[in-house]
């Protein structure tokens, strides 16, 4: 049988599933389906699996997307009793997600009995981030029992510098990058030779930029006053997650199409949400850039970054002044893995698709070898 490499990738409402050759150079199949808050979500995720053509190759390791890895999961590793653990303690700061990923990996471990599970940290590729970028300005007992910054989308920043620098034609450690994850989350990250310093999420996966329905960073004195004017911790919680960003600007679902949508027939609280999201990210970029000292590129990727050139022009507008030179007619038709800024352009700008299921399994075949 063709060996191959099984990924499994758990959000808190969808599944996706994909199969590589072994030493991921190509993907066999993919396939994305939704689960119901309300089912056995171990036992969907085992009867996908079994409905996928796995059962048609030798798979010799399964990989899996976990959001948190706490201070001790700083790279890919095969998963046992103690790995577990470690993913269910950093559950307190990602419960939606880990326990998400946990159930893919108990999942697989039914459905593909033998191989491997390998988990892949979304936290990892921040795991380089200088004491003065992880620490927050509270006592420093936070910062020694792990309340710091540890950063997320790791696994598409990674991808997308290093795809960039194979636009622009230069090694990535040569490269001073900000790579801008824009999608249902989103996040800006500060890549000094192929190495993150800075990044705009923090302990959780809710600080940051405004994204489509999380707050992002707000003043911790406004949380404060919520929770002294009645507000439960679990009503603070699901405003600041669900209730909010693009969402609760607008008024519409905060999918970015609605909003437009609605800005285009004249909602100004759609405008006003576009306006403030664009804000946000060309703010992340620029704080950013200061981490790094000196910028070669700006690199969009995402469902936003890659699907929106409004979006990408927006922000790139904030940087001519540094010299970004943007080709309108490349943003316009770019659709990933592409420059979109002129030849001459000083700064550049690029666009990467998204590829986080092939990065997960290059980063098993690297873990397990492959025939």
């Amino acid at each position: 049988m063709t060996a191959a490499v099984l990924v499994v990738n758990v959000g808190s409402t969808s599944l996706k599933l994909a199969l590589f050759n072994a030493d991921a150079s190509a993907e066999l199949w993919a396939r994305e389906t939704a689960l119901a808050a309300d089912s056995d979500r171990v036992a969907a995720i085992g009867e996908a699996i079994g409905e996928s053509p796995a059962h048609e190759y030798d798979v010799v390791a399964v990989g899996h997307r976990i959001v948190h890895g706490g201070a001790t999961l700083t790279a890919p590793v095969v998963v046992n009793a103690g790995v577990e653990a470690a993913i269910e303690a950093a559950a307190q700061y990602a419960p939606l997600h880990n326990r998400a990923g946990l159930d893919g990996i108990h999942a697989a471990c039914g459905a593909v009995a033998g191989a491997p599970q390998v988990a892949v940290f979304d936290t990892a590729f921040h795991h380089t981030l200088p004491d003065a970028a992880a620490v927050y300005g509270g006592p420093y007992d936070w910062f020694a029992t792990g309340l710091r910054r540890y950063g997320f989308h790791g696994i598409s920043h990674e991808h997308a510098a290093r795809t960039a620098a194979a636009l622009l034609a230069r090694p990535v450690d040569e490269l001073c990058l900000v790579t801008c994850h824009l999608g249902g989350g989103s996040s800006v990250t500060a890549v000094e030779r192929g190495r993150s310093v800075d990044t705009t999420m923090g302990l959780t996966p809710l600080d940051g930029l405004i994204m489509t329905t999380r707050s992002g960073s707000v003043d911790p004195a406004l949380v404060l006053h919520l929770l002294r004017a009645g507000a439960t911790v679990d009503e603070v919680e699901n405003v600041l997650e669900h209730r909010s960003g693009l969402a609760g600007l607008s008024g519409t679902s905060g999918d970015l199409r609605d909003v437009v949508a609605a800005r285009d027939v004249g909602s100004a609280r759609a405008a006003l949400a576009i306006d403030a999201f664009v804000h946000r990210v060309a703010s992340g970029v620029g704080a950013m850039a200061a981490a790094l000292g000196r910028l070669d590129a700006i690199v969009f990727t995402g469902g936003i970054g890659v699907h929106s050139a409004e979006v990408r022009a927006r922000v790139c507008d904030q940087f001519a002044f540094a010299g970004l030179g943007l080709d309108a007619a490349r943003n316009t038709a770019a659709t990933g893995d592409t420059v979109i800024s002129h030849a001459d352009s000083p700064l550049a700008a690029a666009v990467v698709t998204a590829r986080e299921e092939e990065a997960i399994a290059r980063a098993c075949a690297a873990l397990v070898g492959h025939p």
